[in-house]
C-alpha cells in the first residue's frame, strides 16, 4: 500500500494543507459538540436524509430527499415494494446503527459482513448474498440521471477477495495503531482499496460510504454526522469516478498511485467543512432552534448585557419568571450565553467566540 502513497512534492504539500485545515476544524468542533443541543440535532436529521438520498442515487435510485423523508416517517405503515425503497431503508438502518454504536463497531471482517447484511436486509433480490463475498466477477458501474450506465473499472476476482480483504483490514488497523500515516490518509486508502476489491455482489458503493462515516467518526471526525459527505460526493460524482479510475487503471502494477483519490477525499471533507460552518452560522443567526420567548430573552441580553434575572423579569413582563429562569439555564447549556458570578451577583452575557 505504501507504494501507492508515494506522491510528488506538490501533491504532498496540497495533502498537508488540506489535512491541517480539516484537523483545525476538528479541534474547534470538539468544543462545540461537547453537549447535544437542538440545532445540532436538526442538522444531523437533515444530514441523515441527504446521506441516504445521495448515496442511493449515486447507485441509480430515483427517490428524492423529500420522498425519503416521507418514507422514513411512515415506515411502520409503509410496505417496501420497490427496490429503491428497500435500498433506502437498508441504508437508513445501517447509518443509524453506525451513528448510535460506532464506538463498539471495530473494523473487522465480521463487522463488515454484518453491516453489509443489514444494508441489504430489506432487499428481496439480494437474499442469496447478504453478508457474503461475491461468487461471480463484478465491475464498478456509474449510473447517470438519464438512465445510462458506464463501466468504470473491473474489480478483484472472486477467488482473491478473501485474501485481499484480510490484507486490507490488517493494514488499516495496523497503520492506525502505528500512527506513522495520518488517519485521514489511511481511511481514504481503505475506501479506495475496498472499492477496487468490490468484495460483494452488490451494495459495495453504498457500504464504502457507510464505512467511511464509521471510520471518520471512530477517529474523532464527529462533525461529519451533521452534514452529508455523501451529498458532497453526489454533487461531484464525475470527479469521484475519475479519481478512482486514475489509480485503478494501473491496478496490480508498480505505477499504481492514488494521489488523485486522496486529494478528492480531502477536498470533499474541506468542502463539507465550509458548508457546515455556513449552516451553523445560519442557524445561530436565525435562532432557528429557539422558541419566541427564548429569542426575546437572548435579544434583551444582547442589547443590555450584563443582565440580571430581575432585569429580565421587569422588562419582559409578558413572560412568567419561572419560564425566564428555565430559559436562562437552557441558553447557558446551549452555549448562547455565559453565567458570571454567584447568587444575587449573578449576571448573564452573550457568549463570545461561539
Amino acid at each position: 500500500m505504501e507504494q501507492k502513497l508515494q506522491f510528488d512534492f506538490a501533491t504532498i504539500q496540497k495533502v498537508i494543507q488540506q489535512i491541517s485545515r480539516i484537523d483545525q476544524f476538528k479541534g474547534v468542533w470538539t468544543n462545540l459538540d461537547q453537549e447535544e443541543n437542538r440545532y445540532l440535532r436538526e442538522l444531523r436529521k437533515i444530514a441523515t436524509i441527504q446521506s441516504i438520498g445521495s448515496s442511493t442515487r449515486i447507485e441509480g435510485s430515483s427517490l428524492t430527499d423529500a420522498e425519503i423523508s416521507s418514507l422514513i416517517k411512515n415506515l411502520k405503515i409503509s410496505k417496501l415494494q420497490s427496490r429503491d425503497e428497500q435500498e433506502v431503508i437498508g441504508y437508513y438502518d445501517t447509518l443509524e446503527t453506525i451513528l448510535s454504536n460506532h464506538a463498539d463497531i471495530n473494523l473487522t471482517l465480521s463487522n463488515i459482513h454484518g453491516l453489509h447484511n443489514l444494508l441489504l436486509k430489506h432487499s428481496i433480490k439480494d437474499d442469496r448474498h447478504k453478508g457474503k463475498y461475491k461468487e461471480m466477477p463484478n465491475q464498478v458501474v456509474a449510473a447517470y440521471p438519464d438512465g445510462t450506465t458506464r463501466v468504470i473499472f473491473r474489480t478483484t476476482e472472486p477467488y482473491l477477495v478473501q485474501k485481499e480483504m484480510e490484507e486490507l483490514v490488517d493494514w488499516t488497523n495496523y497503520s492506525i495503531a502505528k500512527q506513522e500515516i495520518h488517519p485521514l490518509i489511511v481511511i481514504a486508502s481503505f475506501v479506495y482499496e475496498f472499492l477496487s476489491i468490490h468484495p460483494y455482489q452488490d451494495g459495495n458503493g453504498r457500504l464504502s460510504r457507510l464505512l467511511t462515516n464509521l471510520l471518520l467518526i471512530k477517529h474523532g471526525y464527529h462533525f461529519i454526522q451533521y452534514i452529508s459527505l455523501e451529498h458532497i460526493i453526489e454533487g461531484n460524482k464525475k470527479a469521484y469516478y475519475q479519481a478512482l479510475m486514475e489509480g485503478q487503471k494501473d491496478r496490480y502494477n508498480e505505477q499504481e498511485r492514488i494521489d488523485r483519490w486522496i486529494l478528492f477525499f480531502l477536498n470533499s471533507l474541506s468542502e463539507l467543512i465550509v458548508k457546515l460552518e455556513a449552516k451553523v452560522k445560519e442557524f445561530r443567526a436565525l435562532g432557528g432552534y429557539l422558541n419566541e420567548r427564548q429569542k426575546s430573552v437572548l435579544e434583551y441580553i444582547r442589547q443590555n448585557q450584563p443582565v440580571k434575572i430581575g432585569d429580565l423579569i421587569i422588562n419582559l413582563k409578558e413572560y412568567k419568571s419561572p419560564s425566564i429562569k428555565k430559559d436562562l439555564q437552557y441558553l447557558v447549556k446551549e452555549m448562547e450565553i455565559e453565567k458570571l458570578g454567584k447568587n444575587k451577583g449573578t449576571v448573564y452575557i452573550i457568549r463570545q467566540n461561539k
